[in-house]
């Protein structure tokens, strides 16, 4: 996997141009997916705009789209420059090549919150050089001065007489005009798109049923396999009879592959029934035995001892003894599934001379690499297309190209088109995980009640170490992500020790929406507030009070606060909790309204949300994905959970990997700080305070704190 590294340095003076407001001027063919051929050629000042003689603009977007809004808010970059007629917009995914590469990592993906902060300045220079070119051509065919006109809705204008030309009527002699080395960028008060709410590009395909995911993809002559995968991880296949499988009718063949066995056939159900009485003998491995309580017990007792240190400041363990008062506690959090309500799969389509790929990715670059590698082909010779994604979540960001590879493999064995399908049993039971965690902290108190004291220790596994950013992410034996949220704790505390462990185990992890902020937010936010109450202090006034370092965070606190009605009476029965986080270079806070039944049944009546994300694009993209960050941080609050018992996976589906229902949501009411702060991103921030927020307000209703995920009848039952 060296070639990620290396990409960054090959390509670097193929892009650098283009993100540094150079671009490429010509004419690029348009790519029509149904018929596999280019149509006719259009005007294509850069890599990212094509304008057809129809006036039709078609913004190429060089990241996924999984229900994230990308394919609305990076175009209202473009256009705004661009001063397109929105009207007219239209939106295709980039193919893979350097030059749609991620800014920062040098390779095509999508994750981290990063798609429109690390796009700005490319996309809003790439719009803003089309619109001085269009300028420039029509100022040429009318002989005045460029300076004269002006660029409005999809025409440029030449006021004092009042001519105007659309852009499609501009194409031809635009595409003679050099492209200009230096463009003047609007200011935000110029801005008509950007910063205003806007509606989604890709919904009227999606309610129209137009929309193509992986999952819709057909192509001629395609056949569709299924995997017996070892139920154990580390474990490996010792021998398979196939006679009852193919007794099937429609399977076509049963082949190994380096992940177990494939079960080919003509459609899926053909294949799945298949597999179900596929005959497998499997070497179960190292973990045969593997069960979640002894590998909770493993760390807790690791999570006694001295780890890496990822922050040291002053003397926190002298503190301590010193301090008038100690407080300390015990989290655990669970292995997490994904869990995307589009299964996983991947068509192949291979030949000799090359290969088409369609699949939901959010790693362009690596899978198509990857799966170069395994057909014996170059990378040029794949052809990778990016369809919508029912749901990502980071699972579609593999770094090891899991189920890429894997369907190449099959490919390159069947030799006719095939698509891989993983079912969700499949997924859930087999698949990456969030790690588990399990984190000891303490902290002092002074005679005043002033916190002087804390010690933070983390035990997991790394989602790094073994991977490509195993060198960038792991430094003396800390992985960032593992700590990212603790390390930074913002509270105003003299002596700060945060360490960790990272045990290896064969089962696989990577990252999970809000990758390590995930855990830690709960961790740091729920002992806050327990601090604070030792403190025999309110737990807003008390964070308010340790952050005068960070004003950001302050004033969104604040806002929360007043628009929660924090104080104010409540119903009988209700309680509210708080939590506030940074992450991706985003500030959210939330306010959670609970109540809790009888029987230990935790109602969430409503959140109150308040994100400071810097600069905007679309507003109603940030609402959404704020609403839908506390839904998935509240599922896993609730009920989410992988366990494992004999080396196995306990759970298989919804049914007992439970997802918020309908019945379980609560109010939602998001409130955007007004900013001109660089953005930050808004899939993921979202999520981490949610859970924190929630336990918090499980206190005020019943003085039981929650200190292990997920919330459990019998931990919340009131004293």
């Amino acid at each position: 996997m060296n070639w990620i590294i290396n990409i960054s340095r090959r390509d670097f003076l193929k892009t650098g141009a283009l993100i540094g407001g150079g671009l490429m001027l010509g004419v690029f063919p348009r790519y029509d997916e149904a018929s596999g051929e280019a149509a006719a050629t259009t005007f294509a000042p850069n890599a990212f705009i094509r304008i057809g003689t129809d006036d039709t603009v078609t913004i190429i977007v060089n990241k996924s789209e999984m229900g994230q809004g990308v394919y609305t808010s990076l175009p209202m970059v473009v256009a705004e420059e661009l001063e397109a007629d929105w009207s007219k917009i239209r939106i295709e995914p980039a193919p893979v090549d350097p030059v749609y590469n991620h800014t920062i990592w040098g390779l095509q993906g999508t994750g981290g919150s990063t798609s429109t902060w690390t796009t700005w300045d490319q996309l809003r220079k790439a719009g803003a050089a089309a619109r001085v070119m269009l300028i420039q051509a029509a100022a040429e065919i009318w002989g005045v001065d460029p300076l004269t006109c002006k660029a409005e809705n999809g025409f440029v204008i030449h006021p004092e007489t009042k001519r105007q030309l659309s852009y499609g009527k501009l194409t031809e002699k635009a595409a003679q005009m050099s492209v200009p080395q230096d463009v003047l960028l609007k200011k935000p008060e110029e801005y008509k798109l950007i910063g205003k709410p806007a509606k989604r590009l890709d919904t009227p395909s999606k309610v129209m049923g137009k929309a193509v995911f992986g999952i819709d993809v057909k192509v001629p002559d395609m056949l569709t396999a299924v995997v017996a995968r070892c139920p154990v991880f580390g474990g490996k296949l010792k021998s398979f009879s196939d006679k009852k499988a193919k007794a099937v009718a429609g399977v076509k063949s049963v082949v190994q592959i380096p992940t177990g066995v494939a079960v080919v056939a003509d459609n899926f159900w053909s294949a799945k029934l298949g597999r179900d009485v596929l005959e497998t003998v499997w070497d179960e491995g190292p973990l045969p035995g593997f069960n979640t309580k002894k590998q909770r017990s493993d760390y807790a007792a690791l999570a006694k001892k001295p780890g890496a240190a990822a922050r040291k400041e002053g003397d926190a363990e002298a503190a301590l003894t010193k301090a008038k008062k100690q407080i300390s506690a015990e989290y655990e959090v669970p292995y997490l599934a994904h869990a995307p309500m589009e299964p996983l799969n991947a068509v192949i389509d291979f030949r000799e001379d090359g290969c088409d790929i369609w699949t939901g990715t959010q790693f362009q670059t690596v899978d198509r690499n990857s799966a170069a590698e395994v057909l014996g082909l170059k990378p040029e010779q794949v052809k990778l297309h990016t369809t919508f994604l029912g749901g990502g979540f980071g699972r579609r960001a593999n770094p090891h190209s899991d189920f890429v590879t894997e369907a190449a493999h099959v490919a390159k064995t069947v030799k006719e088109p095939v698509r891989v399908m993983w079912t969700r049993e499949d997924d859930i039971m087999g698949g990456y995980y969030r790690p588990m965690w399990y984190d000891r902290i303490a902290a002092g108190l002074d005679e005043n009640g002033n916190l002087t004291a804390w010690k933070h220790t983390i035990v997991g596994q790394s989602i790094i170490a073994g991977t490509a950013f195993e060198k960038m992410l792991v430094k003396e034996g800390v992985d960032e992500t593992s700590v990212e949220g603790a390390k930074d704790i913002p509270y105003d505390i003299p002596n700060i020790l945060v360490d960790l462990h990272s045990p290896k185990y064969p089962i696989t992890v990577q990252w999970w929406r809000s990758v390590g902020h995930s855990h830690t937010a709960f961790v740091v936010e729920t002992f806050i507030d327990e601090v604070a109450r030792t403190a025999g202090k309110d737990p807003y006034e008390f964070r308010r009070s340790l952050l005068s370092k960070d004003p950001r965070r302050k004033v969104l606190l604040e806002l929360v606060a007043q628009k929660a009605g924090w104080g104010s009476p409540l119903p009988k029965g209700r309680g509210r909790g708080i939590a506030v986080h940074k992450s991706f270079g985003s500030y959210v806070a939330q306010v959670a309204e609970v109540s809790v039944n009888k029987d230990g049944e935790v109602r969430v009546h409503k959140v109150v949300c308040a994100v400071d994300c810097g600069r905007t694009v679309n507003p109603d993209t940030i609402e959404a994905q704020m609403e839908s960050g506390i839904v998935f941080g509240l599922s896993a609050a609730l009920f989410g959970e992988i366990t494992f018992k004999k080396g196995r996976v306990e759970q298989n589906n919804f049914h007992n990997y439970k997802l918020v229902r309908m019945k379980h949501m609560p109010v939602v009411e998001v409130h955007i700080m007004p900013s001109e702060e660089k953005s930050g991103g808004v899939g993921e921030p979202g999520v981490p305070p949610i859970a924190p927020a929630v336990a918090n307000a499980i206190f005020s209703v019943t003085g039981r704190r929650i200190r292990r995920l997920p919330i459990r009848a019998e931990d919340v039952r009131s004293v």
